[in-house]
């Protein structure tokens, strides 16, 4: 799963599903929150390429970046990959804990339909 070469998500629900047949099914990594939903991530910078890459245990998703861990670049790159996997601006997307680990919780603002896809 590529979003810079698949174009964006025809909805925030359909992204939802993608990253769920990537990954395995389950949504224990993905948390409804007022106006949007958080996601668990283990991030793992400095990559070939930016991609999902499964499940890391049971509650989070394994997500390789290119950018290195330095001044931010790597959280940049997972908000910019998440914002046009999910067609949404990359200022809906918040590294909300963890900014300088590698296990964070990052918050997609601006997309009711992963709420209801939950559900």
């Amino acid at each position: 799963m590529n979003a810079r070469s698949s174009g964006r998500a025809a909805s925030c629900g359909d992204a939802v599903g993608e990253i769920r047949t990537k990954v395995g099914g389950t949504a224990d990594f993905v948390l409804p929150a007022q106006g949007g939903a958080c996601v668990k991530l283990r991030v793992s910078p400095g990559a070939k390429s930016t991609a999902f890459k499964g499940l890391y245990g049971e509650n989070a998703i394994k997500f390789s970046v290119a950018a290195p861990p330095v001044e931010g670049k790597a959280n940049t790159e997972v908000e910019c990959y998440l914002a046009r996997l999910f067609g949404v601006s990359s200022s809906d997307i918040i590294v909300v804990k963890g900014a300088p680990s590698r296990d964070k919780l990052v918050f997609i603002g601006g997309c009711g339909p992963v709420r209801s896809r939950l559900a």
